[in-house]
């Protein structure tokens, strides 16, 4: 047994829309109904390029299969951000600053890596992680 990758994050919005409009504007990610029985008021899917579901909204009063107090916009237990692999660092910076949105950037040269820092509209720590282009 091996883990092959980060499969995807839920998050649980205040305002399921206002999120999935934020993540489709910030980074591109097309917003899609969950699957039935789901209902698209209560789940959103966003999925990156190649169509995978990156992050699952769900609204506050969405049933869930394992439930358990989750705030939006409260701590989030044990877990301080989520880090997402990007591109296109000038886009999503110029896109923060359209949108009138905090953020911090941080450089490891050692790794050739530039971090820029966020926080979602339900209070999730987003690191945004832009590599070097090998060379």
């Amino acid at each position: 047994m091996q883990v092959d990758a980060l499969d995807h994050v839920n998050i649980i919005c205040a305002d399921l829309d206002a999120s999935a409009a934020f993540y489709a504007a910030l980074l591109g990610l097309e917003r899609r109904d969950g699957p039935p029985p789901s209902r698209p008021d209560q789940i959103q899917w966003m999925h990156d390029r190649q169509g995978r579901p990156i992050l699952h909204l769900n609204a506050v009063d969405c049933p869930r299969a394992y439930d358990r107090a989750a705030v939006p916009g409260g701590e989030t237990g044990a877990i301080h951000h989520v880090a997402l692999a990007c591109s296109g660092s000038d886009i999503v910076l110029a896109r923060l600053k359209a949108m009138g949105r905090d953020f911090r950037q941080n450089r490891i040269e050692a790794i050739g890596l530039t971090q820029v820092f966020t926080l979602d509209p339900d209070g999730v720590l987003l690191e945004l992680n832009f590599r070097d282009a090998p060379g």
